[in-house]
């Protein structure tokens, strides 16, 4: 566990270079959490578990300079200064949660730094000019080649999170709403002239903790920084843009958004937890079948291109993980759009294109089982495409025997309105599109209806029609079974026809 951790920090862990901004999004996370816990609340608890949020993100974004000797002295002195916060809060202990915060960051990051005078002018330098840091060092964003090189790490995560959350919104009223929150003249708003001072104070008071910058490291940074010359930027992009960096930022990123969409559908799909105002469980249910298609697809095609074999990912032992993960929650995708798909079909009948769609989902969900397959068993592309054509071929051979017309016109009579069933009232004009299959289903429609007289004439047109497809020319087997039981039908005596 300790050694997978090691290479998921290793492995997000942002170069010199490129930092700045991922430290930046990092504080303002941080604000945001003190907006949360602080603004218009009193402080109590809520400061320690600030504290707690803040040693956190300050260890990932200063692990490789850990010393773990020091590291656990510095862990009793944090812990140590929680307890009076966490006893009672007032000025005093939270003077001391302060001071504890910057000792323990002190001996953990800073082994260099020996002796109590020099301990003293490191913690003056870092309450006296840490927090007016962030207004000189966040314009280290604008630094062409960090900004160039986090573009690259974060461009294909963003645009396919983009593209995924278009997609959950598309599928999902709930997700829908959110998205419309981010409505910039809605958020304006909500934006009061206390608050954005607030959360500047927030971030300048968190920064030294995230950016940490001990006096005695300005040389070596300085003298490391200069010594090397830059290499050139494009090959640095291409590199990255689907190296494993990115390819790691994007699983974490897509996991964490497939993850919230299967939470809302496991609540409202599966556990029938009640709705949102203005949301129908129709429209939930329908609008989503779709767009998780196409948003499993295009996770498949990600994850093949991410993964293909001799890639640079295929063997890291963090990605591979996180990319069986991610699968099996769009496997989950796509068991919930056929939910989907059925709850609508029950209530609104069944068309061929929604057979199709069936279908579809189900080829879908193996060939993503099948990219997990491929991948577990280092198989070829080549064999992924063999795999899901014989899927294919043994699907549509199977569909080619199967008498679709006639499934149709009786699940929609059996689940229609008028048998008892929860769907809408049959229609009896697609039932005539159908074909003279749906001769039989049409035949108990017209006795529901009591004998619809026009519905009778357009049926015996149809049975005409049949009876045309019995020349030897025309010859079916399917055909000569229905003839069959159209014969059966006219002998049986007219007392057993129901009653209007």
């Amino acid at each position: 566990m300790t050694s997978l951790a090691s290479t998921i920090a290793a492995d997000i862990q942002p170069i010199r270079q490129s930092a700045i901004p991922a430290k930046l999004g990092c504080a303002l996370a941080l604000a945001a959490l003190a907006d949360w816990l602080f603004y218009g609340h009193r402080i109590g608890l809520s400061l320690t578990l600030f504290a707690i949020a803040t040693v956190c993100m300050s260890m990932l974004f200063n692990y490789a300079a850990l010393d773990r000797r020091r590291a656990m002295i510095g862990a009793v002195i944090l812990v140590a200064g929680l307890i009076p916060a966490i006893e009672e809060l007032n000025a005093l202990s939270s003077l001391i949660l302060v001071a504890a915060l910057a000792i323990a960051l002190l001996f953990a990051t800073s082994p260099e730094t020996s002796g109590l005078a020099d301990r003293a002018r490191a913690l003056r330098t870092f309450f006296l000019l840490g927090p007016f840091r962030v207004f000189l060092e966040a314009l280290q964003v604008f630094n062409m080649s960090a900004f160039t090189r986090g573009i690259a790490l974060w461009l294909l995560p963003a645009t396919l999170g983009t593209v995924f959350v278009t997609l959950f919104a598309a599928a999902n009223p709930v997700i829908e709403q959110w998205v419309s929150l981010l409505n910039p003249k809605i958020i304006l708003d909500h934006v009061s002239p206390p608050r954005v001072l607030f959360w500047t104070m927030m971030l300048a008071l968190v920064w030294p903790f995230i950016h940490v910058r001990w006096r005695r490291r300005k040389l070596v940074i300085t003298d490391v920084a200069e010594a090397p010359v830059p290499p050139p930027l494009p090959p640095v992009v291409s590199v990255e843009f689907l190296g494993p960096s990115t390819i790691l930022r994007s699983l974490i990123l897509f996991n964490l958004l497939f993850a919230a969409q299967s939470v809302l559908d496991g609540l409202y799909l599966w556990g029938h937890v009640a709705l949102p105002a203005n949301t129908t469980y129709a429209a939930y249910a329908h609008r989503g079948a779709y767009p998780l298609i196409a948003t499993a697809l295009l996770a498949a095609a990600f994850v093949l291109v991410a993964m293909r074999p001799g890639g640079p990912a295929e063997k890291s032992t963090v990605i591979r993980p996180l990319v069986y993960l991610w699968v099996a929650q769009n496997v989950l995708l796509v068991a919930s759009s056929i939910l989907r798909l059925d709850l609508y079909v029950g209530i609104y009948m069944l068309t061929y294109w929604r057979i199709a769609a069936f279908i579809w989902m189900g080829l879908v969900a193996l060939g993503l089982i099948l990219i997990v397959a491929r991948i577990a068993l280092d198989g070829s592309n080549r064999w992924l495409v063999g795999a899901n054509l014989i899927a294919l071929t043994m699907v549509l051979y199977g569909a080619s025997l199967v008498n679709f017309d006639a499934f149709i016109a009786d699940y929609n009579l059996k689940h229609s309105s008028e048998m008892g069933g929860n769907g809408v009232k049959i229609d009896a004009n697609y039932l005539l599109t159908l074909g003279p299959q749906a001769l039989p289903a049409i035949d108990k429609v017209i006795a529901l209806r009591g004998g619809d007289y026009c519905l009778a004439g357009r049926r015996d047109r149809l049975v005409e029609g049949q009876r045309q497809d019995l020349t030897w020319r025309a010859w079916g087997f399917r055909s000569w079974r229905l003839q069959r039981r159209l014969d059966a039908q006219a002998k049986s005596p007219p007392s057993n026809q129901p009653a209007g």
